[in-house]
């Protein structure tokens, strides 16, 4: 697999059953610079580090796609946001242990969200194959892997529709 590459399944999240489960917890706040359908470009504080990130669908095969994800100086990143799209994500996110047949050390990644997008509670989960084997939590629901309006850029998006409206 490309370093480059990124491949996730997406779910909804039916219940905080999977609190008690985690082993660890992020506040993340994220802004956008460029919301462009076939790519993104993503600031993101997470903690106390900060990451540039660039998304993009060209050539993607399957659900993976090519993710580019660099450290940069919390500073400038602070700076940044400011430069970022309006409508900036606030999350918690939560980390807990993932069943992976065969494969050990994968997660579990569910985000909480805050502000005008409370209520979201998306459960994620990375892989090296789409087709690997996984246990589904009891707190897992519906798969929205694929599904535009369960990323967070496309949520950024309705937000600035709705702000215009």
């Amino acid at each position: 697999m490309s370093k480059n590459k990124e491949i996730e399944r997406k779910f909804l999240v039916t219940s905080d059953a999977f609190i008690s489960e985690a082993t660890d917890s992020h506040h993340i706040t994220q802004g956008y610079l460029c919301l462009d359908p076939e790519r993104t470009i993503r600031i993101r504080l997470r903690d106390n580090q900060a990451f540039l990130t660039i998304k993009s669908t060209i050539d993607q095969v399957g659900i993976g796609r090519f993710e580019w994800e660099r450290e940069i100086d919390v500073d400038d990143a602070r700076q940044m946001l400011k430069a970022c799209l309006p409508c900036i994500i606030e999350k918690t996110r939560y980390i807990i242990p993932a069943n992976v047949k065969g494969v050990q050390g994968r997660k579990w990644e569910v985000d909480v969200f805050h502000g005008r997008l409370e209520g979201r509670r998306l459960a994620e989960l990375e892989m090296e194959d789409e087709n690997e084997q996984y246990e589904r939590p009891e707190w897992l629901g519906q798969e929205v892997t694929g599904q535009p309006e369960y990323y967070n850029s496309n949520m950024v998006e309705e937000l600035l529709h709705s702000e215009k409206a």
